[in-house]
C-alpha cells in the first residue's frame, strides 16, 4: 500500500530527487539544489516505510506552487505522481488565502497536468535543459 503524507524528512526527498533528476535526467546538482527546502512543505510517497516519490509545496503570496515532483522509475504507472499532485492539491486548498496552485510542467507531462485540472499558459521555456510551460489551477 502506497501513504502519502507530509514529512520533515527532507534528506529523503532530497535523495529521490537525486535518483530523478540528477542521474536520471541529467539535471545539474546546482540546478536541483537551492535554500527553499527548509520553508516547503514537503510530501512523501512510501511503500511499505520506503520512500518512492515526492513533491515540494511552497507558498508565495495567494499561490501554491508544486514543484520537484518525482517518483522512482521502478513505481512510475501506477497513479504515484498523479496522487502527489491531488495530495499536493488538498493541502493548498486547506491553506486560508491560496487562490491557485502553479508549477512548471516538463513538456512531455503536460496531459498528465491537465487531466489533473491544470491548463498551460505562456511559452515554452528552458530549466535545467528540460523544456518546460507554466501550468495553474485556479481553487
Amino acid at each position: 500500500m502506497i501513504a502519502i503524507a507530509p514529512s520533515r524528512d527532507i534528506a529523503a526527498c532530497r535523495a529521490l530527487r537525486r535518483a530523478v533528476f540528477i542521474e536520471e535526467q541529467g539535471v545539474s546538482e546546482a540546478d536541483e539544489l537551492d535554500d527553499r527546502d527548509e520553508a516547503a512543505i514537503h510530501l512523501l510517497a512510501s511503500e511499505a516505510g520506503r520512500p518512492i516519490g515526492s513533491a515540494r509545496l511552497l507558498v508565495e503570496g495567494s499561490t501554491g506552487k508544486i514543484g520537484r515532483v518525482c517518483v522512482l522509475a521502478s513505481h512510475r504507472g501506477q497513479g504515484i505522481g498523479a496522487a502527489l499532485i491531488r495530495a499536493a492539491i488538498a493541502e493548498f486548498r486547506s491553506m486560508p488565502g491560496i487562490e491557485k496552485v502553479k508549477l512548471g510542467a516538463q513538456t512531455h507531462a503536460l496531459g498528465f497536468y491537465q487531466a489533473l485540472g491544470f491548463e498551460a499558459y505562456g511559452p515554452v521555456y528552458d530549466d535545467a535543459g528540460i523544456p518546460h510551460r507554466d501550468m495553474v489551477l485556479p481553487l
